[in-house]
Order: structure tokens, then C-alpha cells, then sequence
């Protein structure tokens, strides 16, 4: 979506005052809900009328998702500035959908998910609150976003906790609305449980994780589908998603009945643990001066990514159990599936000619002066970011000039990425695999006069970085040097930072389907740069059928999801031994 034009197409034939439409967007909301409310007016549906979510979550960014553009200050400013809109204008549409999804997915137990979404959502209350608007202003429209995982009973509890800590956090700021402290949530059930290897469990999972979030209480319900370990879904997959549903919905009756566990001895001391927890982790956060303070020095991330660390090592030694990776594994190849294709270079192409005829077609005065009023807004505070957001789109200002007019004032946040250390030594302290892969790593300090070296690194426009993560824990523990690249990156900038730091090898991590374009991409700066000699390998989800021509290319190893962090290590040191590195 880089202009209204694309928004119009995407909503071509539906009737955006008929129905709500739910937009996962943070850290570019401002021209992204502005492109959305343009595109409605275009079809005659006023402000007042519209129906959705946005999610409009940017504390949530800076811990775990990381599609943040702005420092977060002025990021906090945006929020409260489409609290104070769409309170005036939009009073159907929910201002902010604070996710805990993006939390458990990771690497966040329940607990820790439930704690910190909370947290977030007091901090959101208190930056509205210094904008001048009133608790009953806003806090009506304020709703959740739970992931939902295969802990089932745990889940269920976690929801019911939420709704009792988040009326004990809204009633500390005097609200006369009762709704004001009703939690509201949507839920999705887990990417991460899904898994490539005997893809159509996922099916099961999927529906095992729906249940618990209609039990717990859920107001609405994504189910994924089951092939998104391999990539985004087509249809054939999204529709048994959307019919495992509908099965629940009206052949089940399970959603006919509010609260069908109240009462249970076993649930209702379980929610009380879960409220206990969470209230200590609250506490904790509280004492730091606020999740804002907290996220300043990183700490909710340290702890998510040590969590998630702690439950890949489980994994891995199979002391959780998925079926179908780490135990009662199919003697045969995994199902083939079929999976969905996106030629990005024709999308790319398609996208560049848009922008032509629409830069051709406008006023461009018109669009200087509202780039300008932006920039004005965002030195000053006067004046409101979504309305003059609004303004800028109407005249055909794009997506990426929005975002830059902003960036020009406020800068581009970068955080520092290190890894946690100790989890997998720890998780494997003396047992046989672990010290021979150790024992590997030191004859390659003894041959070559220094440790393998890695660059962490993840290309594009792709912010999940969980797996980078366990992959950085896991080869620093047994004893690699290990660097990161910033995140979003461009092949250029991998190729130039690998060489200047002396790399053997570049780990590259996808999640976003970038792999096809962006790999070849710094194997062809490599090349260019004499260093061909640098190892690529490459893991995340990136399905079979691209397997071929990324080898072809130059990849030395694909490791897909649910590969054992061992086992890649052990692949890594073999490649380097064969002599793909430098030095070797």
C-alpha cells in the first residue's frame, strides 16, 4: 500500500461502511489509516461511520516486533493522536489494538504476554491522559490482541486474567464509563506451533488453539492456516481455516455459553496463579517507571528473548514434545503442499509504475505544503498528526513521503542487538553432542588462529527476529563470535559489514518471503566485493520449490522451521571444514 490508489484497489467492491475492518499497522499508522479513512470518503462513507481496529501498538515494536520508524517519544505522540481523532470523529472505531500476540510469539510464555500487554496498555492510558483527553474518552475504545498457543488450559486462564487486572488498572484512574474497564479482545491462534514438517497437524493445533481462545472469552477469532510455516496461505489452506471456524461457530455450540469453566476448581485456581504472576511482573515494570522507562533499557526484551531461548533448548533436548519434529517423526519425506508464489520482483515493478502515473496526475504544490505542515506538526505538536495525515493522502501524498516527512524532523530509531548467552550451555552442560560440537569449534580456533565468525543478519522489510535470535544464543554458547546487522538492512549493506568484519560465514534469516530477491542479491555484492568466499546460509520459512534455485545461487545450507539448533550447527561447522569459508 504506497498510495490511496493502492488502498481503493484493495477495498474495490467492498463497502467500507458495512462493515470493520481490522489493519495490523504501527509503525507507518499514521498515512496508513489516513489512506483508509481518504479511501471511504472516495466511496461516500464519512469518518463517523467507519467500523474497525487499528492497531496502532508501537510499544509492542520497540520489545518484539521491530517495524518501528521513530524514537519513542514522538512515536507515543502519534498514538495519542489518533486517540484524540478518532474519539472526536470515529466514535465506532477502536483507536488501539494493543497486542500481546507479537509478545508470545516471541519466544513469551503466557504469563509474560498477559503481564506485559498490560503494561503496555497502562502506558497508553497515561500519554492520552498528558494529551488532555479524559479516561471516558478513549479507554471505551481500547481492545486487545491475544496469541493463543498449545498451553490450553493455561490460555484459557490468561484471558480471564486479563479481563480482572485490566478493570483493577483502568479503575485506578476513576472512569464513570463502565466500559471504560471492560477488556475486549481479539485473538490469533500461534504461528510458531505450526510447523513444516507434517504440515496438516497444524490443522489440529490450529483448532485445539481456537477452542481455548472461545473458551476463554474471546470477542473475535483469526484461525491461521495450516501451511504458513511454508508460506503466506492460498486458498485451498485459508479456507479449512476459516471453516474450522465456522465447525465451532455452528455445529459445536461452544461459543453459546459465556464462561463455561467458572467455577472449576482446577480454572479458577489457575487464573488466580496467572493473576498473581502477572500482577508481580506489573509490579516490576511499575517500579522501573513504566513500560516506556523499561523499554528504554530493554529489559521486557531481555526477558522474552531469555524465555525464548529456554523453550527452544527444551525443545531441542525433547523435553516438550511436537509431534512430527522431535518425536513420532514420519519415516517419509514431509507432505508436498502447495504453496503460494509472490514474484516480488513483478510486484516491485507493478508498484514503480503506479507511483509514476500518480506523481504525474497531482498537484505537487499541493503535496509540498502538507509534507511541510507535517514536518511543522512534528517540530511543534500543534495541530493533529492523523488529520494532517488525512490532508496530505487527499492530495495523493504516498506512504513512504508521509513517513520521510516525519523522519526528516524526529530521525530513524536504531536499537542494539545482542545476544542472550548461558541458556544452551546450561540446557546442555556434558552431554555428548554438545561437547563434541564445542571440541569442533576449538580445532577450528587451533587450525585457522581464530573462532568461526557469523553475521546475524535479516534483509528487507522483515522484523521478526526470533529465530535469528536462538541461532545467535545457541552459536555464541558453543562458541562462535558473533555479529548482528541492523535490522532492515539491504544486501549491500550485509555484503559491506561481513566483509569489514572479517566473517566467515553470513546466517541469513526470512520470514517475509524476501528470500528470492534479497539473497542472490548479497551473493551478487559478495562477489562483486571479491568475497565470495564468505559462507551464506539461510533459514525461516521458505518453502521447498525455492530451494533449487537458491542453491543454484550460491546458498551453502537451508534450514527450515523446526530444525534442531544442534543439528545447524553441526551442518555450519561441516561446510566451514569443507573448506566454503575463508581461511579453511
Amino acid at each position: 500500500i504506497d498510495s490511496v490508489e493502492d488502498m481503493k484497489t484493495l477495498f474495490e467492491g467492498i463497502p467500507l461502511g458495512e462493515i470493520s475492518v481490522s489493519m495490523t499497522m504501527s509503525g507507518a499508522v499514521l498515512p496508513i489509516l489516513a489512506n483508509y479513512i481518504v479511501a471511504a470518503e472516495e466511496q461516500g462513507v464519512a469518518q463517523n461511520q467507519l467500523r474497525g481496529t487499528i492497531q496502532n501498538d508501537i510499544l509492542k515494536e520497540f520489545m518484539v516486533r521491530n517495524t518501528y520508524i521513530y524514537p519513542p517519544a514522538p512515536s507515543m505522540r502519534i498514538v495519542a493522536d489518533i486517540f484524540a481523532h478518532t474519539a472526536k470523529r470515529m466514535p465506532k472505531f477502536n483507536s488501539i489494538s494493543v497486542s500481546g500476540y507479537h509478545i508470545q510469539e516471541a519466544g513469551a510464555c503466557p504469563i509474560l504476554e498477559l503481564a506485559y500487554t498490560l503494561a503496555n496498555g497502562r502506558a497508553y492510558i497515561e500519554a492520552a491522559l498528558a494529551k488532555g483527553l479524559s479516561i471516558d474518552d478513549f479507554a471505551p475504545r481500547i481492545s486487545f490482541f491475544f496469541g493463543i498457543g498449545m498451553d490450553f488450559y493455561k490460555e484459557i486462564a490468561k484471558l480471564r486474567a486479563a479481563r480482572f487486572l485490566w478493570h483493577k488498572i483502568v479503575s485506578e484512574f476513576k472512569p464513570t464509563n463502565p466500559k471504560s474497564s471492560i477488556l475486549r479482545t481479539h485473538c490469533q491462534t500461534s504461528g510458531h506451533s505450526l510447523t513444516e514438517q507434517d504440515p496438516y497437524n497444524n490443522i489440529i493445533r490450529t483448532s485445539v488453539e481456537a477452542m481455548a481462545a472461545i473458551f476463554g472469552g474471546t470477542q473475535s477469532l483469526h484461525t491461521n492456516s495450516f501451511d504458513e510455516a511454508m508460506g503466506l496461505p492460498t486458498e485451498f489452506s485459508a479456507r479449512i481455516a476459516r471453516n474450522t471456524q465456522l465447525i465451532l461457530r455452528e455445529e459445536t455450540g461452544i461459543s453459546g455459553v459465556v464462561d463455561p469453566w467458572g467455577g472449576s476448581f482446577m480454572m479458577e485456581s489457575l487464573t488466580e496463579e496467572c493473576i498473581h504472576r502477572a500482577q508481580g511482573l506489573l509490579d516490576e515494570i511499575q517500579r522501573m517507571g513504566g513500560m516506556v522507562r523499561a523499554i528504554e533499557q530493554g529489559y521486557p526484551r531481555l526477558k522474552i528473548e531469555q524465555a525464548s531461548a529456554e523453550r527452544q533448548a527444551r525443545l531441542d533436548r525433547g523435553q516438550e514434545t511436537i509431534v512430527g519434529v522431535n518425536k513420532y517423526k514420519n519415516p517419509k519425506e514431509s507432505q508436498q503442499v502447495d504453496v503460494r508464489h509472490v514474484d516480488n520482483h513483478a510486484v516491485r515493478r507493478r508498484q514503480e509504475e503506479r507511483l509514476k502515473v500518480l506523481r504525474a496526475q497531482r498537484q505537487e504544490k499541493a503535496v509540498s505544503m502538507a509534507l511541510k505542515s507535517l514536518e511543522e506538526w512534528a517540530q511543534t505538536g500543534k495541530g493533529n498528526g492523523l488529520d494532517l495525515s488525512i490532508k496530505a493522502v487527499r492530495v495523493r501524498a504516498t506512504v513512504g513521503e508521509i513517513s520521510t516527512a516525519l523522519e526528516n524532523v524526529w530521525g530513524r530509531y536504531a536499537q542494539s542487538t545482542q545476544a542472550v548467552s548461558g541458556i544452551y550451555s546450561r540446557a546442555y552442560q556434558g552431554r555428548d553432542e554438545w561437547e563434541n560440537l564445542k571440541g569442533r569449534v576449538v580445532s577450528f580456533e587451533k587450525k585457522h588462529g581464530r573462532r568461526p565468525r557469523m553475521l546475524v543478519a535479516k534483509m528487507g522489510q522483515d522484523g521478526h527476529d526470533r529465530g535469528a535470535k536462538v541461532i545467535a544464543t545457541s552459536f555464541c554458547d558453543v562458541g562462535f563470535d558473533i555479529d548482528f546487522a541492523s535490522l532492515f538492512s539491504t544486501p549491500e549493506e550485509v555484503a559491506k559489514q561481513a566483509i569489514e568484519n572479517d566473517v566467515h560465514l553470513v546466517g541469513i534469516s526470512s520470514q517475509a518471503g524476501g528470500h528470492n530477491t534479497l539473497v542472490p542479491e548479497l551473493i551478487d555484492q559478495l562477489k562483486e566485493r571479491g568475497a565470495q568466499h564468505i559462507l551464506v546460509v539461510l533459514g525461516g520459512i521458505i518453502p521447498k520449490r525455492d530451494h533449487p534455485m537458491l542453491y543454484d545461487k550460491g546458498v551453502g545450507a537451508i534450514f527450515g522451521p523446526g530444525t534442531p539448533v544442534l543439528e545447524s550447527i553441526g551442518k555450519v561447522l561441516l561446510l566451514l571444514g569443507e573448506g566454503l569459508a575463508h581461511g579453511a
